[in-house]
């Protein structure tokens, strides 16, 4: 658990400054794609909102973080046992097969009202730099917790 919250954390973090700087590029707002996660809550207005702010903003981060978190415990849980700190390759395989099945996920099995929103303001090669940062989020914070076994 304590190895998938730090793999969350990095994951998190390192998807929504992808979010970000692929939202000032393909929506002029480095908000608008963390906003767009919070239509779980508001609804379509959460889409079109490119300013920051307590309402859209601070729920999106929240519910990304928590998805973010939500896949890393699983990524820990399922591949945690094969990785070593000395194989970064393996980790990263890993990580990559874990992000894509998260992207099916969200895209193919998940009702259009709990997909994560930010597909509204981002293409979809920019959605795949999404979950590439993702996907070194969640071996980056492997890798770190493994450090100590080296």
């Amino acid at each position: 658990m304590q190895r998938g919250l730090v793999s969350g954390a990095m994951s998190s973090l390192l998807s929504t400054v992808a979010l970000a700087m692929l939202g000032k590029r393909e929506a002029n707002s480095q908000f608008a794609p963390t906003n767009a996660i919070s239509h779980w809550i508001w609804g379509e207005q959460a889409a079109r909102r490119n300013t920051p702010s307590v309402r859209y903003t601070l729920p999106g981060y929240a519910i990304h973080h928590a998805s973010a978190t939500f896949w890393s415990v699983l990524f820990e849980r399922t591949c945690g046992h094969l990785l070593d700190a000395r194989d970064t390759g393996k980790t990263l395989a890993a990580a990559t097969a874990t992000s894509a099945v998260a992207c099916f996920v969200d895209y193919q099995l998940t009702p259009e009202r709990l997909k994560p929103g930010y597909e509204k303001r981002l293409s979809r090669p920019a959605l795949a730099v999404v979950y590439g940062a993702f996907a070194l989020g969640l071996a980056g914070g492997a890798t770190l917790c493994r450090r100590s076994q080296v």
